[in-house]
């Protein structure tokens, strides 16, 4: 079953013993977030290219990583990298990170997700890290409605979603050994999830646990 989203944000080059274990985890992958330089980059980079060929052979979507500052990006920064994304590396689709949630910056949002299709994008994912505004569920593709430390989620799980029908997903870091949050992330609504060991300002870094179990 394909439950896992993994945002991991290394260098093929730097750690490739970790994208062989992803990619030998292509069964149960949903999507893995390609982020080579908070973004594309300023240039195509070879490494990042030949490891999202081999994710898509393997049957696993590459979702280009853009930030878009809660709303404050200017839209043609956006733009600029939804191209590099699908013409450097042939992305699958986008993961927008750091999405606002209320309703007063869904009309940005929606104007950013018809970039996203018109580019011919594919699968969207917003990153809100929280439960947005039920509106946001008819733009995107998947929402991200937790990011979080494990003894947050653990003691503050996000509440059940109400809004109308999205696929939902879970990204849980600080995690001890043996944790996971898929089953208890499926108790909660959201059928796609992520749970890793790292801390501090860059948890991205490490991969799921039981990635290779």
């Amino acid at each position: 079953m394909k439950s896992l989203l993994v945002p991991y944000y290394e260098h093929p080059d730097v750690r490739p013993a970790e994208w062989e274990a992803l990619l030998a985890a292509a069964p149960r992958l949903y999507g893995v977030v390609l982020n080579p330089a908070s973004g594309p980059g300023e240039r195509p980079d070879p490494a990042f290219a030949a490891v999202a060929a081999r994710l898509r052979a393997a049957g696993v979507q590459v979702l280009g990583y853009v930030d878009t500052a809660y709303g404050r990006r200017p839209l043609d920064d956006v733009r600029r990298e939804l191209a590099r994304h699908r013409d450097w590396f042939a992305a699958d689709g986008v993961f927008l990170d750091q999405a606002a949630a209320g309703e007063g910056e869904f009309d940005h949002y929606r104007r950013l997700a018809r970039e996203v299709r018109g580019l011919g994008g594919g699968t969207l994912v917003l990153n809100h890290g929280t439960a947005p505004h039920p509106s946001y569920a008819r733009i995107a593709d998947v929402l991200v409605t937790f990011e979080g430390t494990w003894s947050t989620y653990r003691r503050k799980p996000p509440p059940p979603w109400t809004g109308d029908s999205a696929v939902l997903c879970h990204l849980v870091h600080g995690a001890p050994p043996g944790a996971d949050a898929r089953a208890e992330a499926g108790e909660r609504g959201a059928m796609l999830s992520c749970t890793v060991p790292g801390t501090g300002d860059h948890p991205w870094g490490t991969l799921p646990h039981g990635l290779t179990g």
